[in-house]
């Protein structure tokens, strides 16, 4: 594959895609010599009667995509090899051994497809000649399976100008007059095979947000008109796999129609490391009385509990969390830990294969997550059978608490990553913006796949809206770890990515490079210190200027910011806006805050009179911070209302604080003469009032 450096400059010679994606598979230049969608004005897209109902919708999606960016007219449509010819220069979409139109085409046309024959997600697109009968050329998009042939799909959608984003987070679909394929586009295995997303600590954000716009305010606001929007969004950035929201939602419960949408989009369920055997863990559990959540003294509840999930989502593409953690996320029994987590992998195995009417569970995907005291399970002794994956988690602070070591390697079910951009817990939570640095993603996740965890990405993405860029880097890394791996003075693959990243989405090459220094040092400078930890003596007063120098560099990035954002069409503004402006605004409102509340204490600590102005300029500052928020809520008619409803000012112990708090600011006495005299001297960088005291 082409280093993206030299793909980029390619990019620019043929007027091509702006994407993040495989290659250069599209161009709106004639002389590219591509196959040009819809020359005539319109086209279809024709899609075989036995192929996957999940394809057929994915092809609507992209006839959508590709008739909003050329102003052209494209439909889907069923057909056979016989019917074809009713289409001039149609585009052919299907998956090997799931459409007998493929097979028409393969067998017309003798193209090679061994490639990707019996691979994972993985696809081919390219132009034939005289694929069916009456059909002079066509495009043809193959799928090895449902997902590659979907993913194909949504590469020619990107690259033709449509953003995974165009709904998440409002990026323009860029208009073309003309588009054309050109080549052979593919894409073979991923170097990850289950890359996902959990979307949890859901309120009061996203789930107050899903409660307003997908239930009207009654019913469960988890419903399947809120993850059809999730499904695709994960399916445009090739991720895969998804744990659902669980605070109190309960996926499969909540509409019966979640599990059955999950699997028509082409979406792998899992659970997440509390909720063994695909059950919403305690929140089902509580559904009615069960006995306690004990596989010691409540074996039978506990093991029909676990028979009713499994067969619930047999038919269904699930992998299976074994294990078992104590009720609200909570280690089990000191007593029964070890003791009793062998016999309970050991009933959920045969659970599997009596429910999938198997010899043994071992085809069956399955997980055992290492999170937090699990791992030291693991470590005094406690196995699994090889074919289960073994998901190794960090430490909650962007670390990987431990790799597979060389002998654990060999494995069947192989290893993976559990990963945090929000959490909830000891000693702090951190769930408002992001804040884990860029290069600590890269560092770490590139590492784990050196050490051969391979199997399965997922990470805690909070609310989802926040962490926009940070979730699609993290996509893209586990799906071709080699293309984004290098980081050196003459191909930096992390600032060829958020370079790209922000031309895709916001059409301005000549600021790209800018943009991308702005979103790296936002989550550089964020990673220093959490905003839930910072206050008003993290950086020093009188030390080096440090405080004033994290200010003047927040207050550098957000006027540069600010520049762009008003160079920015319209149409651009609100995506621009959620994507970048507003989390550097925030975090310099943030930051400017206890910087001015600190030199307000300091001040008073030094009977300065200009305290009382510092006072005021604090209680202004933290009032623009609610109207930044409002500025959200607002923006688009109110789309994003209630995503910025996460408290962050004020802590006082881990979790998070009822409301935004101002820090405490002081006053001193104006009329009154302070006891240091009305005129002195006082040293720059000292705590003392005046010189020598």
């Amino acid at each position: 594959m082409l280093r993206p450096w030299s793909w980029i400059l390619g990019f620019a010679l043929l007027r091509s895609a702006l994407a993040i994606s495989t290659g250069n598979c599209v161009s709106f230049d004639s002389k590219s010599g591509g196959f040009q969608v819809a020359s005539t004005g319109s086209a279809r897209v024709l899609v075989g009667s036995n192929e996957w109902p999940g394809v057929v919708r994915a092809a609507g999606d992209f006839a959508k995509d590709l008739s909003t960016v050329t102003g052209k007219t494209l439909t889907v449509a069923n057909a056979t090899s016989s019917t074809a010819s009713q289409s001039k220069t149609p585009i052919i979409v299907g998956t090997l051994g799931h459409s007998d139109l493929i097979s028409a085409v393969v067998n017309s046309t003798k193209l090679d497809v061994s490639t990707i024959s019996g691979k994972w997600e993985s696809f081919i697109a390219q132009q034939v000649s005289n694929p069916l009968p009456g059909v002079d050329k066509a495009y043809v998009v193959i799928g090895s399976d449902k997902r590659g042939t979907i993913y194909g799909l949504y590469e020619l959608s990107e690259q033709s100008g449509v953003s995974p984003w165009y709904w998440w987070a409002d990026v323009p679909v860029q208009k073309h007059s003309n588009v054309y394929f050109t080549g052979t586009c593919a894409h073979g295995e991923p170097t990850v095979k289950y890359r996902g997303i959990f979307i949890n600590d859901e309120q009061p954000a996203i789930q107050s947000w899903a409660q307003e716009k997908f239930t009207n305010g009654t019913g469960a606001p988890f419903n399947h008109l809120f993850y059809a929007n999730v499904f695709e969004l994960l399916l445009r950035l090739r991720a895969n796999y998804l744990w659902p929201a669980m605070w109190s939602g309960m996926f499969y419960v909540d509409d019966v129609a979640n599990g059955a949408l999950a699997d028509y989009y082409g979406i792998v369920m899992g659970t997440s490391h509390q909720e063994p055997m695909a059950r919403s863990t305690p929140n089902e559990w509580n559904l009615k009385p069960r006995g306690p959540w004990n596989f010691t003294s409540n074996a039978a509840s506990v093991t029909q509990y676990w028979v009713e999930g499994v067969e619930r989502v047999a038919s269904y593409e699930t992998v299976y969390t074994l294990g078992m953690r104590g009720e609200g996320d909570l280690p089990l029994e000191e007593s029964t830990n070890i003791k009793n987590l062998e016999n309970v992998v050991e009933a959920q195995r045969k659970i599997l294969a009596q429910v999938y009417n198997k010899s043994d569970a071992s085809a069956i995907p399955q997980m055992w997550c290492l999170y937090k005291e699990v791992q030291s399970y693991y470590e005094a002794g406690v196995r699994v059978p090889d074919d289960v994956i073994l998901l190794w988690a960090g430490d909650n602070w962007g670390n990987i608490r431990r790799f597979p070591l060389e002998n654990e390697r060999n494995r069947t079910g192989g290893a993976g990553v559990y990963y945090h951009f929000d959490y909830v817990g000891i000693p702090r939570d951190y769930k408002w913006i992001q804040s884990t640095q860029l290069e600590k993603v890269h560092q770490q996740m590139t590492l784990a796949s050196d050490r051969g965890a391979n199997s399965m990405w997922i990470v805690n993405v909070g609310d989802l809206k926040p962490y926009e860029m940070a979730i699609e880097y993290f996509i893209a890394l586990g799906r071709n770890v080699d293309r984004w791996r290098e980081r050196s003075a003459t191909n930096d693959t992390l600032q060829a990515f958020v370079t790209q990243w922000a031309t895709r989405e916001f059409n301005l090459p000549s600021k790209s490079e800018e943009i991308a220094g702005l979103v790296k040092n936002m989550t550089r400078m964020n990673a220093r210190r959490k905003h839930e930890l910072l206050n008003t003596t993290t950086y020093s007063l009188v030390n080096y200027h440090e405080a004033e120098n994290v200010v003047a560099a927040w207050s550098d990035m957000l006027s540069r910011s600010e520049a762009i954002y008003k160079s920015l069409p319209s149409g651009t503004k609100p995506a621009y806006f959620q994507l970048v402006h507003h989390p550097i605004q925030a975090s310099s409102i943030v930051q400017q805050l206890y910087y001015t509340v600190g030199k307000n204490n300091l001040f008073a600590s030094q009977a300065r009179l200009s305290t009382n102005s510092l006072a005021d300029q604090a209680i202004e500052i933290f009032d623009s911070g609610w109207e930044l928020e409002d500025q959200y809520h607002k923006l688009l008619n109110g789309k994003w209302d209630h995503f910025m409803d996460q408290t962050h000012l004020g802590y006082y112990y881990w979790q998070q604080p009822m409301t935004n708090t101002m820090p405490a600011v002081n006053r001193v006495a104006a009329k009154k003469q302070a006891l240091a005299g009305p005129m002195r001297i006082t040293i720059e960088d000292e705590w003392a009032a005046m010189a020598l005291e």
